[in-house]
C-alpha cells in the first residue's frame, strides 16, 4: 500500500511537473480535446447554443481579469512612448499596405484570398495578452502595454480607411467601420487600465494584493487560450473551403507570425528589449482577425486568424521552454 501510494505521488509530481513545463501545448491540447468530446457526447437540445453563450461571457471575463491584473503591477508614469516603437509600426503598417496595395490593384486575381489572409496578419494590432506573456519571459510590462495602445489606436484608424477599398460592401464606409471597430478594440484594453488605476485610487491595500500576485494572469490567461483553441478548433472543422486554400493559408499565417516575432525581436535587441520587441510585433490579437474577416472580408480569410493563434503559441512555448532552460542551467551553475 506504502509503495503503491509512493509511485502514485511521484507519478502525479511528474505529470504536475510536465504541465507546468509544457503548460501552452497541454492548454491548446486541451482545446482542442474539449471540442471533440463536448460535440462527440449526447447533449440536449439547445446545448451548443448555450455553450457559446456562456463561452461569449466567460472568455472576456477572463481577459478583462488578466489584464487588469497585469495593468495593476504598472503605473500611468511608466507608459512611454519609444523612438524604436516606430520600426515596429513602420513594418507593420508597410507590410499591410503592400498587400492592400496588392489586392486594389487586382481585385480579381484568383490568389485574392490568400493575399486578404497575408493582410489581415500584418494589420492585426498587438494583443492585450502579450502583456502576460511579456511579464512571464522577463520584458517590460509598460513598455508593451505602451506599443498595444499606440498599435491599437493606429489600426483602428487604418482598417476603416483601408478595407472598404480593397474589398468593397455596400453601406460599409469609414465612420460607421471606425466605430464598429473601436467599439471592438478599445473596450478590451481601457476598462482593465481604468479599472487598476482606479483600484489603486481607492482601494491602494487591495490593489498592492493584486499587484502582487506572482502568476495569476499567466494562468488566467492560459484558461482564455484553451477557450480560444476551443473556437479555433469549430471554426477550422467546420470550413467549408477547399483544403488547397486551408492549406495556404496556414503557410501565409506560419510565415507572417515566424517573420513579425523575428523582426520584432531583432529590432528590440538593438534597443536591449529583445522580449518586448518580439511580443509587440508577433504576439496578435487573433480573435480580432477572425472577427476582421468575417465582417469586413471573405469569411474564409477568418482561418488566418485561427492558424495565426496556433503558430503564435508554439513560438512562445519554444520561447517559455528556452527561458527555463536557461534558469535551469544558471541554478546548475
Amino acid at each position: 500500500m506504502v509503495i503503491r501510494f509512493f509511485y502514485t505521488f511521484v507519478a502525479m509530481n511528474a505529470l504536475i511537473d510536465f504541465v507546468r513545463r509544457w503548460t501552452l501545448p497541454v492548454a491548446m491540447a486541451a482545446g482542442v480535446a474539449a471540442y471533440f468530446i463536448f460535440t462527440a457526447l449526447p447533449w440536449p437540445d439547445g446545448t451548443y447554443h448555450l455553450a457559446e453563450e456562456v463561452l461569449s461571457v466567460v472568455q472576456p471575463t477572463l481577459l478583462f481579469l488578466m489584464l487588469f491584473l497585469s495593468f495593476c503591477k504598472i503605473r500611468l508614469s511608466d507608459l512611454k512612448f519609444k523612438r524604436w516603437f516606430w520600426w515596429l509600426l513602420t513594418i507593420q503598417v508597410s507590410l499591410f499596405a503592400l498587400f492592400a496595395a496588392l489586392l486594389y490593384l487586382m481585385p480579381e486575381h484568383p490568389s485574392k484570398i490568400l493575399v486578404e489572409s497575408a493582410m489581415l496578419c500584418f494589420l492585426c494590432p498587438t494583443a492585450a495578452a502579450a502583456v502576460v506573456f511579456t511579464v512571464k519571459l522577463g520584458g517590460s510590462a509598460a513598455s508593451v502595454t505602451t506599443y498595444t495602445l499606440l498599435v491599437n489606436f493606429v489600426v483602428a484608424i487604418l482598417a476603416p480607411l483601408v478595407l472598404p477599398l480593397v474589398h468593397p460592401q455596400e453601406g460599409v464606409s469609414f465612420l460607421p467601420a471606425f466605430w464598429t471597430i473601436s467599439n471592438r478594440i478599445f473596450p478590451v484594453l481601457i476598462l482593465p487600465l481604468f479599472a487598476a488605476v482606479g483600484l489603486e485610487k481607492l482601494w491602494p491595500k487591495a490593489h498592492q494584493l493584486c499587484a502582487a500576485s506572482k502568476d495569476a494572469a499567466f494562468y488566467l490567461w492560459v484558461c482564455t487560450l484553451t477557450l480560444a483553441i476551443v473556437v479555433t478548433t469549430k471554426s477550422l472543422v467546420h470550413d467549408p473551403s477547399p483544403v488547397i486554400y486551408q492549406v495556404g493559408i496556414a503557410l501565409i499565417a506560419f510565415v507572417g507570425c515566424v517573420a513579425q516575432f523575428w523582426m520584432g525581436r531583432k529590432i528590440g535587441l538593438k534597443h536591449g528589449e529583445q522580449v518586448v520587441g518580439g511580443q509587440a510585433l508577433g504576439q496578435k490579437n487573433n480573435v480580432f482577425i477572425i472577427w476582421l474577416g468575417y465582417t469586413f472580408l471573405s469569411p474564409i480569410t477568418a482561418l488566418s486568424g485561427g492558424f495565426f493563434a496556433i503558430w503564435q503559441n508554439v513560438v512562445n512555448s519554444y520561447l517559455l521552454y528556452k527561458k527555463e532552460k536557461k534558469e535551469i542551467k544558471e541554478r546548475s551553475l
